[in-house]
């Protein structure tokens, strides 16, 4: 084997496990499960490369049904779980931005000072209907009440 051959295999091999640790991160990381589809996706592309490098290496044309078979073996992964995860729940979204994140608060902050000014100031329609009692209504006043219209003594006493 020539020095140039052995440096480039070299620089693959260690190209091939930089992505596959990157992936493997990815997956562990998440956050969702079809960020961890497509990191494990690529854990078995890697997985590829290196017994294609190996084959190529050694000079195997043995290993080349080993290559198919692993090909195989991940797009039929792949397509499975992204057909299980096509319909993906709610609470696994995006991972949302620091300006998105910041946005929403400020939103409800502004939602719920709206609400709190809402419960704070009555309507002023309300106040000029209410005379006397605010929580009584003139079926609320006591039986026999001469001032209450409509009472039974008919305002004799």
């Amino acid at each position: 084997m020539s020095a140039a051959l052995g440096v480039a295999v070299a620089v693959a091999a260690v190209l091939i496990l930089v992505g596959a640790v990157l992936a493997i991160v990815r997956a562990e990381r998440g956050p969702s499960m079809l960020d961890r589809t497509i990191a494990l996706d690529i854990v078995v592309t890697c997985l590829v490369a290196a017994v294609a490098l190996y084959a190529s290496l050694e000079r195997r044309a043995d290993v080349v049904p080993i290559l198919v078979v692993l090909s195989l073996v991940g797009f039929i992964g792949s397509v499975t779980i992204a057909r299980f995860a096509a319909v993906e729940p709610e609470d696994a979204r995006r991972v949302r931005t620091r300006e998105e994140v910041a946005a929403e608060d400020e939103a409800r902050l502004r939602a719920e000072l709206a609400e709190a000014k809402a419960r704070e100031v009555p309507d002023a329609t309300e106040d000029d209907e209410q005379v006397g009692d605010p929580g009584a209504s003139e079926d609320d006043q006591p039986a026999g009440d001469p001032a209450a219209p409509g009472s039974d003594d008919g305002g004799a006493r």
